[in-house]
């Protein structure tokens, strides 16, 4: 369903730090990287897409987060949830929800919400049930 998915950042050496250390909890690998732009892209581990990618605008103009905007990652296990909010708060990024079972969307959703240093708001989830 979806190609990829860019996040606008404003400071590119703290958002890659944030990014990279959770892509690689979540197992992708990065695809790209050129800081003359600046942009980097993640790819799941098997196959070229979904892409996410994180840049500068192409306006131009300072990036924004936006209300109501969330990006999820799907993590392959409980655990690499918790390896992913441990990396992210290592990094930089600010807890809105510690890793747990989310019963009230199903009965299996474990997941962790989360902000990265310029605000954006984030989940890495896992939908088994172990």
């Amino acid at each position: 369903m979806l190609s990829h998915i860019y996040v606008g950042t404003n400071d590119f050496e703290a958002a890659f730090a944030f990014y990279n250390a959770v892509m690689t909890e979540l197992g992708t690998r990065l695809r790209f990287n050129d800081a003359s732009k600046p942009w980097a892209g993640w790819q799941p581990a098997e196959g070229a897409r979904p892409l996410f990618i994180i840049g500068k605008p192409y306006d131009g103009q300072p990036a924004a987060c936006g209300n109501g905007q969330m990006t999820a990652f799907m993590a392959p296990s409980r655990v690499a949830v918790d390896r992913a909010h441990a990396a992210a708060l290592a990094n930089g990024g600010r807890c809105e929800g510690p890793p747990a079972l989310r019963p009230h969307y199903h009965a299996n959703y474990y997941g962790a919400y989360l902000r990265d240093p310029e605000g954006n708001k984030i989940c890495v989830v896992c939908h088994d049930a172990i």
